[in-house]
């Protein structure tokens, strides 16, 4: 009994580890990404704001299934210390979790819209500024529309240029 213990222990402590490196390297990326004047409190509270914004799209009806499988899947693999690159490898072995919270950010945003996104962060709007720039995704207002109007990407407002 003492056996399986220790392996829960180990497990947990695994976890702990592999949340804690993956803030590190998130806080990281997002000092380098961050505008010059934004302050360091909003950079810090980015990744427990993506986290929760993970779980919250993975919840959501709005959000079709398989994105919402894809979201699971990031939340899954953010929690394990051991996947594709160990996250014990200093620097790399965090960066393929950062990748997967991308892809997962991006295919949400892209199939479900930025508005629905948007609406489920719970962070500052400067704060969603800097996960969609992590993410290399372009949301800004609809120019058609009030500043409070719908969020389009990047390529949407292109088509909508074209078009018009």
């Amino acid at each position: 009994m003492a056996g399986r213990g220790v392996q829960v222990t180990t497990l947990l402590v695994g976890l702990a580890t592999a949340l804690v490196a993956a803030f590190v390297i998130l806080l990281v990326a997002a000092a380098v990404a961050a505008p010059r004047d934004m302050p360091a409190t909003e950079v810090l509270r980015v990744y427990p704001d993506v986290l929760r914004l993970l779980i919250r799209l993975s919840r959501d009806p709005r959000v079709s299934r398989p994105v919402r499988w894809r979201l699971l899947i990031a939340v899954a693999y953010n929690v394990q210390p051991i996947n594709l690159i160990p996250d014990f490898i200093p620097v790399v072995g965090m960066l393929d979790n950062v990748v997967v919270t991308a892809w997962a950010v991006r295919s949400a945003v892209r199939r479900s819209g930025p508005e629905v996104v948007f609406s489920l962060w719970r962070g500052s709007p400067a704060g969603f500024a800097l996960l969609c720039r992590l993410c290399r995704i372009s949301a800004q207002p609809h120019p058609a529309e009030p500043p409070a109007g719908r969020l389009v990407l990047a390529d949407e407002l292109a088509q909508h240029d074209e078009a018009a």
